[in-house]
């Protein structure tokens, strides 16, 4: 399968409880696979991938987070895993491999159930990874080789341009540059609130970012739901809705802040998320738009920057 990278030819609230987002952009599809796809663009390389292979690079960057690793292992990793199993979680491969990575339970790497277990796998190469002196540094190809010992050591680069663009793009290090285009026709679940204030939805969200990323610093949700401090019309006052704070606003947390947003929209179709804000741009589903401009309406008044989301992640579900 050839790589799917492309060149581009042309220039490439108040504080204790933070505002929630009211949309007011027009919801209007990027042509990748059936009407579903994502996109990481930096620089002027482009990696188009289905829902499928999106959720899997995003986990693999999350994990690299998680552990406190460089933006250079992700893209080491992701070069690796798009060269083995086109970032696929295969139950088949080479001889006895299988995967993400296309581990070899023989060569001591884990039990077939656990390396088909994406996190496990992940977790793994890193460990791997990690043993190598002066990964770092080296070529992503030669790091790559060093771990997995393949029978075509050259082909990881291949993917070298993938690997660092999705890595650059969902571990934050390039701002708004990962985006997915997923349906809005989701079927509705329900508006029954947690002992936490949420509906079953946002609870799986939760769930699902404090596994992948650790505990979070969590707001916009309480106990039988919240009745103020957000805009009118709020998803918050459903129990739709989740802010992750990033505080205080500097680079260092808007880089984490726009890795845990590449994430979400990443996961979007799988989480039936609807609408994600962060950093004054607003991400949605059902659009071709990607991330576009966050305007906040006219008669919110407060702090410019915690209404712009500029200090929290807004993540909110359909119903």
């Amino acid at each position: 399968m050839p790589s799917l990278r492309t060149t581009a030819v042309a220039g490439v609230v108040v504080l204790g409880a933070a505002a929630a987002a009211v949309v007011v952009v027009d919801r209007t599809d990027l042509p990748l696979v059936g009407t579903t796809g994502c996109t990481a663009e930096v620089g002027g390389t482009t990696v188009d991938l289905d829902v499928e292979q999106a959720e899997n690079a995003s986990l693999i960057a999350a994990v690299s987070i998680r552990r406190g690793l460089p933006a250079r292992a992700a893209s080491i990793a992701l070069a690796t895993a798009y060269q083995e199993s086109k970032l696929r979680n295969i139950d088949y491969g080479d001889r006895d491999s299988v995967g993400l990575f296309q581990q070899r339970p023989s060569q001591g790497w884990g039990t077939v159930a656990q390396l088909t277990d994406p996190v496990f796998a992940t977790n793994a190469f890193y460990d791997a990874l990690q043993k190598v002196e002066g990964y770092e540094t080296m070529e992503i190809t030669v790091a790559a080789q060093e771990v997995q010992r393949s029978a075509f050591p050259s082909a990881y680069a291949d993917h070298e341009e993938d690997g660092r663009a999705l890595a650059s793009a969902l571990t934050g290090n390039s701002p708004r540059a990962f985006s997915c285009e997923v349906p809005d026709d989701v079927e509705e679940a329900g508006d029954v609130l947690d002992d936490s204030g949420l509906v079953a939805r946002a609870v799986a969200v939760r769930a699902d970012i404090e596994e992948r990323f650790g505990p979070q610093s969590l707001g916009g949700f309480e106990p039988g739901g919240v009745s103020s401090g957000h805009m009118a019309g709020s998803a918050h006052y459903e129990g739709r809705a989740i802010d992750i704070f990033y505080r205080p606003i500097n680079a260092d947390n808007r880089k984490r802040g726009w890795a845990m947003a590449s994430y979400l929209v990443a996961n979007a179709q799988r989480l039936a998320i609807r609408t994600v804000i962060f950093d004054g741009r607003i991400w949605q589903a059902g659009s071709d738009e990607g991330w576009r401009k966050y305007r906040v309406p006219s008669s919110s008044s407060g702090d410019r920057a915690i209404l712009l989301h500029r200090d929290h992640v807004h993540v909110d579900v359909f119903d």
